[in-house]
């Protein structure tokens, strides 16, 4: 395993900034911030909930857009209340910010052992180049969290769901509950202020040449259902 973690030179302000795709100004993200933690909570606390918010109320979906950059903003997801790793930890990382909390964008190729037949199949490799997760900067130091499959697709695909609490990092776990391969953490790209959305989409094309089509299809709950009864 590759552990070569990039270092970012940028100041903080940069990890608590909105941008086009992390717009956490956006009335969408407002609305679920206050929908799903406590004003009166400690920031940690808040930070805690709203992890199990975008992680549980977000439905995984790999087939959701993600030809232009705007597919993978924070607002975009909640118009979907569905999407896949990259925009569900933008969303996570909109949230963290909005409450003062430095957050950034992380990146890792792995091995998913236990995706759809159809998935595979448009994918064309069991290999996700760019998998996403948050990073999230409390109690003094940087966490990883990975707010992706919800609770159903956890107990669907007998996976132990990803906890979070703020002071541990939260990656998959390489088995299920089965003792099955899960996933497989092969390289750990680094850290970014914003989506890195030219690097992602070259490297999508260069693995993934049927991915990038729009035409791309599939429904995933049914899939889940179909390879899961």
């Amino acid at each position: 395993m590759n552990l070569r973690v990039k270092t970012e030179s940028q100041e903080w302000e940069d990890f608590l900034r909105p941008t086009p795709v992390i717009d956490f100004n956006h009335d969408l993200v407002q609305s679920f911030i206050r929908d799903h933690s406590d004003e009166s909570d400690r920031v940690p606390e808040r930070v805690i909930s709203l992890y199990y918010a975008v992680r549980d109320h977000i439905r995984y979906d790999p087939y959701t857009p993600a030809e232009q950059p705007e597919d993978y903003s924070a607002s975009r997801t909640l118009e979907l209340m569905r999407s896949w790793c990259v925009p569900k930890s933008i969303l996570y990382a909109a949230c963290c910010r909005s409450l003062g909390v430095p957050a950034r964008l992380g990146y890792a190729d792995v091995r998913n052992h236990l995706s759809t037949a159809n998935l595979r199949s448009q994918m064309g490799t069991d290999i996700f180049y760019w998998h996403g997760y948050t990073d999230v900067y409390l109690a003094g130091k940087w966490v990883k969290a990975t707010p992706v499959f919800n609770i159903e697709l956890c107990e669907r695909f007998r996976l132990q769901p990803l906890e979070f609490n703020g002071l541990e990092d939260s990656i998959y776990h390489p088995f299920d509950l089965d003792g099955r391969q899960h996933m497989e953490y092969l390289n750990f790209r680094g850290t970014y202020a914003d989506l890195p959305f030219e690097e992602m989409t070259r490297d999508f094309a260069k693995y993934y040449p049927n991915w990038i089509d729009p035409e791309r299809t599939g429904d995933f709950d049914r899939e889940v259902v179909l390879e899961t009864s």
